[in-house]
C-alpha cells in the first residue's frame, strides 16, 4: 500500500464542501488524491469545470495533520486503510458514483469474492425476521459457502445476520456508521470482535466520529454498494432498510424481499417493495440462489464459432473465456472477475449480445451461446 496515497486519500475527505463525489471526481480525473494536491494549481486546465472553491479547499494543511493522525491510529491498531488505488477496495462499491475514496476495515475477508448479499431490516426484529435469517443463512452456506454476509451491526435483523453467518462458517462483515474506536451499540463488542477472524468491521468515517443520524442513511450506501443483492427481512412502512432498497436500484443491485401479513407492523415495509415491483419476493435460498443464478454449473465447452467475429476486442475475449470457464454469472460477478469497470461491462455485454455470442439471463445474468 502506498502511505503517500493514503494520507492524501484521508486528507482529500476532509478538504471542506468536497464531497464524496467531488473527491472521486478529482481523483478519477487526475489519476491518484496524491496527483489531485501536487497538481492542485493546474486543474483548471485538467478538470475545466472545477470550481475555485475546490482549489482554495485543497490548500488545507489541518487536513493533512489530522489524516497523518488518522493513519497513525489505523497503524497502531491493525486498520487497513484501503484507497480507491488498492486491489482489495471493494470493486462492486468502486463503480458507484458516490463511493467513499478511503475506507478503513478491521478483519480478514475477501470483498472480491463472486457472492455478496446483505441483509438488513428492523432493530425490532420478530421472531418471524429471526427464524428467516436462522434458515435463509443456514441453507445459504449449504450452497454457497464463499458467500459474504453484509449488514451493519445495529439491533435486531443486522445483528442476528452476523451471528448466523458466524454460526453456519459464513465470513460477514459489519459496516459501521461511525469511527472504529468505537462499537455501537457497546452491547455488540463481543460480536463485533469475534466477527473479525472471518469478516470484519468497515467503516468510512474517522476517529472521534459520533454514530448520528445522519450517519446510519450515508451508511446504507456501502452495505448497498459493496453487495450484489440486498434482502430486507422486516421492515416497518419507513425505516433505513427502505432507504438502502433504493440504493439497490440506484447501483443497479437486485433487491428482495420477505412478505408478511398485511397487518404484521414490521412487514409492511417488505410488503410495499414487492406490490410497487421494487423488490422480487423471497420465500427461501433457494429461490434466492436460483434468482442471483449462484449455482455451480459445471464447465463447459464454447463451441462459439470465433472465426465468424474476427473483431473481438481483447476485453470482449476475456469475457468469453470467463464465460467459458465459469458458466452462467452475473453481470456484478463478471465485473469482479474480469477488472473492467460496470459501464464498460455493459456496453461489452450488450456488443456481444449483438453478435449472438452471449443472451441474457432474468436476474442480470449472462449465458454463453454455444
Amino acid at each position: 500500500m502506498n502511505r503517500e496515497e493514503q494520507v492524501c486519500s484521508i486528507a482529500l475527505t476532509l478538504c471542506e464542501g468536497i464531497g464524496h463525489i467531488g473527491a472521486k471526481r478529482l481523483v478519477e480525473s487526475v489519476g491518484s488524491a496524491t496527483e489531485v494536491f501536487a497538481r492542485r494549481k493546474e486543474l483548471p486546465t485538467l478538470i475545466p469545470d472545477v470550481r475555485p472553491a475546490v482549489i482554495e479547499a485543497l490548500d488545507d494543511k489541518e487536513a493533512f495533520r489530522r489524516a497523518e493522525e488518522e493513519l497513525q491510529f489505523a497503524e497502531a491498531h491493525g486498520i487497513e486503510c484501503l484507497t480507491l488505488k488498492d486491489e482489495a477496495y471493494p470493486s462492486r462499491l468502486r463503480e458507484c458514483e458516490d463511493a467513499p475514496i478511503v475506507l478503513f476495515f478491521q478483519g480478514h475477508t475477501d470483498f472480491n469474492r463472486l457472492h455478496v448479499v446483505a441483509m438488513v431490516g428492523t432493530r425490532h426484529a420478530t421472531d418471524y425476521g429471526c427464524e428467516f435469517c436462522a434458515e435463509f443463512i443456514h441453507d445459504l452456506a449449504a450452497c454457497c459457502p464463499d458467500a459474504l454476509v453484509v449488514s451493519g451491526l445495529a439491533y435486531g435483523i443486522d445483528i442476528h445476520s452476523h451471528r448466523e453467518a458466524q454460526r453456519n462458517n459464513l465470513s460477514t462483515v459489519a459496516v459501521l456508521a461511525h469511527g472504529l474506536d468505537r462499537i455501537y451499540p457497546y452491547v455488540h463488542r463481543h460480536t463485533a470482535q469475534e466477527i473479525q477472524a472471518n469478516g470484519g468491521l468497515l467503516t468510512e468515517f474517522l476517529t472521534h466520529t459520533n454514530p448520528d443520524r445522519q450517519n446510519f442513511v450515508q451508511r446504507n450506501r456501502i452495505v448497498a454498494g459493496i453487495s450484489d443483492a440486498i434482502i430486507v427481512v422486516e421492515s416497518a412502512a419507513k425505516g433505513g432498510s427502505l432507504i438502502t432498497a433504493g440504493l439497490a436500484a440506484d447501483y443497479n443491485r437486485d433487491c428482495f424481499a420477505v412478505p408478511g401479513r398485511r397487518n404484521d407492523t414490521f412487514s409492511m415495509g417488505c410488503n410495499q417493495l414487492i406490490r410497487d415491483n421494487k423488490a422480487q419476493i423471497l420465500l427461501n435460498a433457494e429461490d434466492f440462489v436460483k434468482a442471483m443464478n449462484w449455482g455451480t454449473p459445471k464447465p463447459r465447452v464454447s463451441h462459439v464459432q470465433r472465426t465468424l467475429f474476427l473483431d473481438f476486442t481483447l476485453e470482449e475475449e476475456r469475457i468469453i473465456q470467463i464465460l467459458t470457464k465459469r458458466g452462467d454469472l452475473h453481470i456484478n460477478a463478471l465485473v469482479v472477475e474480469s477488472g473492467i469497470p460496470i459501464n464498460r461491462m455493459s456496453a461489452l455485454l450488450f456488443e456481444l449480445e449483438m453478435k449472438g455470442v452471449i443472451r441474457a439471463n432474468v436476474g442480470g445474468s449472462y449465458h454463453l451461446l454455444g
